[in-house]
């Protein structure tokens, strides 16, 4: 693959990073917080803007257009590159550049006792070095060519601190991020050869991940960077190498976001999605629940996420390209069965056949208006994606020879039971209030996921949710609100945007249901908002517009499955016309 072949991007929109690091270099700084400079971020103990990176000539500012691919980002100024940068490794990015100065600055501008970068010149290799307290960790900069100037080090309290970096014959810098101390930096490879190995190294895990792309996915490529870019290294309280939702904001691993990145990973990564697939087991706690998210400095157990893992794990080993040995299925039997036990011993309430979510955030959908009147309910989706699981689960005990198989089964068949006994009437799905016995608002979306389960329901139930489906079909996707109700809300979070972990439930439902055409139909208009509108967290459900955080990997990921599936559809048609043609 050549550089100029390289899937291109907004940096504005999708943070400039390398699988692996957990730094990145973009003008989102916080929560929905967009500067005009492009930052050097960190996200070790959260997200954190460290340096500040500005082009200058003669002391004044340089209004400069960026411009990214996978391997640089550079700076161009009426359209000729003056600056580039690149990940030379997880921790290390090199700047280089011609006629125009470097300006790197401490983000914060304040040190206190608590907070800020503290700036000093390091006596034994000559370097700059900053300290931040957010991340814990050191910047170091070493002048590779070129010449330096610095201001405030040393300065305490309010004081501008940063280097100007410059030369008539240009310049580069490294800049690394390090604990206490390092070796004197030094690089065997030109700014040029460090390019060229990252576009490789990219390029590689494309041809693994997206090797199947065609002209009918033309977002494959940029899909396959924002998970690429958005992997980081085991460190802290992340156990595996893991995708993040988002070198944005969004910052972590939530226990139902990384079952969609492992299967966007399994059929070409399949090492890499079954660590994506047990991250959060790894933090199973001891009633067997999931903890709600995961980063590098903390581990969140006030909400859980819904038990989507069954179906999950079904789906994964289908598009594994090896069978699971023995020890990863008896691995994956326990963290499943005690997932299971959670909901079933410490979310069941006494005398009750269901369990409850204890709040919107539970169930991953935070303000869908099935929480309107209630927060702690029992919900249709819940009690479906169980029954899934626990049929998975009792799969798995008869295919490694244990006698478990039918306990699993009878608690299958009562959730089952109880789901469309006590949650449904002749107008459709609802959830209840656990204690009020209040029930809930049908016009979220939320309330037609029991199509997950559709092979086990009865047809006429399959095609009541087929039929609230397209209710909610817009010319994008399946809004998760009603769009002509009043709680519908453009960019209202679960109350009307197209979100990608619903669709795909949805979608993957009515296939295994035999409704094929609404099947395709969402597919395609999924497929056709990403290659709009890229990878957002949501999008607008009437204009397409992409809403919150820019690059999502489990929009990302949703975008592969759904392309690869449609490409093998599509080659298998054809294979069979020719065959019949024979």
């Amino acid at each position: 693959m050549s550089l100029s072949s390289l899937p291109s991007f907004d940096v504005r929109e999708i943070p400039f990073s390398r699988r692996g690091s957990w730094m990145n270099l973009s003008p989102v700084i916080g929560l929905h917080r967009r500067v005009r400079d492009i930052h050097l971020v960190s996200h070790l103990t959260g997200m954190h803007a460290v340096l500040r990176l500005t082009l200058s000539r003669d002391g004044s500012f340089v209004d400069a257009e960026t411009v990214a691919d996978p391997s640089a980002l550079s700076w161009l100024v009426e359209g000729e590159v003056v600056a580039s940068a690149v990940f030379e490794s997880n921790d290390v990015v090199r700047l280089a550049g011609t006629g125009v100065d470097l300006v790197l600055a401490d983000a914060a501008e304040e040190l206190t006792p608590f907070s800020g970068s503290y700036f000093f010149r390091e006596p034994r290799d000559r370097s700059w070095v900053f300290t931040s307290y957010e991340t814990g960790r050191r910047y170091r900069v070493t002048v590779l060519s070129g010449t330096a100037a610095a201001e405030g080090e040393e300065a305490l309290g309010q004081n501008a601190r940063s280097i100007t970096v410059g030369g008539v014959a240009g310049w580069e810098v490294a800049i690394e991020q390090i604990e206490s101390a390092a070796p004197v930096f030094t690089s065997l490879e030109t700014f040029a050869e460090v390019q060229r190995r990252v576009a490789e190294e990219f390029e590689e895990y494309l041809e693994a991940v997206a090797g199947w792309r065609s002209e009918d996915t033309p977002a494959a490529a940029l899909a396959a960077y924002v998970l690429w870019s958005a992997t980081v290294v085991p460190a802290g309280f992340v156990t595996r190498e893991s995708v993040l939702m988002s070198k944005h904001w969004m910052d972590k691993v939530w226990s139902w976001d990384h079952t969609f990145n492992a299967l966007a990973l399994a059929p070409g990564a399949p090492e890499l999605a079954l660590d994506q697939f047990h991250a959060p087991f790894d933090h199973q706690d001891a009633a067997g629940a999931l903890p709600d998210s995961i980063t590098h400095s903390e581990v969140l157990y006030n909400f859980v996420k819904p038990p989507i893992h069954g179906w999950a794990l079904t789906r994964l080993r289908e598009r594994l390209p090896r069978p699971l040995d023995r020890a990863e299925l008896e691995a994956v039997y326990a963290r499943l069965a005690r997932w299971s036990r959670f909901w079933l011993d410490s979310r069941t309430a006494p005398g009750r056949s269901l369990p409850y979510y204890q709040h919107g955030n539970d169930s991953g959908w935070d303000n869908s208006t099935a929480f309107d009147h209630d927060r702690v309910v029992e919900a249709p989706d819940l009690a479906a994606f169980l029954a899934v699981q626990l049929d998975v689960v009792a799969d798995l005990a008869d295919e490694l020879g244990l006698d478990e198989g039918a306990h699993w089964r009878d608690e299958r068949d009562r959730v089952e039971r109880a789901l469309l006994a006590e949650l449904r009437d002749e107008d459709g799905f609802f959830a209840v209030g656990s204690l009020s016995r209040t029930r809930s608002k049908r016009t979220s979306l939320l309330t037609l996921l029991p199509v997950l389960a559709s092979p086990r329901l009865p047809g006429d139930v399959v095609d009541a949710l087929a039929s609230g489906i397209e209710a909610h079909l817009t010319e994008w996707g399946p809004a998760t609100q009603l769009v002509d109700t009043s709680e519908y809300e453009s960019d209202g979070y679960w109350r009307g945007p197209i979100w990608a972990p619903s669709t795909m439930l949805i979608e993957e439902g009515l296939r295994r249901g035999g409704r094929i055409g609404l099947a395709d139909t969402i597919s395609e208009r999924f497929r056709a908002l990403c290659e709009r509108s890229g990878f957002a967290e949501n999008f607008d459900a009437l204009t397409g517009e992409g809403l919150r955080d820019r690059a999502y990997t489990w929009t990302a990921s949703v975008y592969l499955v759904f392309a690869h599936d449609h490409v093998e559809r599509r080659r298998a048609e054809e294979a069979e016309g020719i065959e019949a043609r024979a």
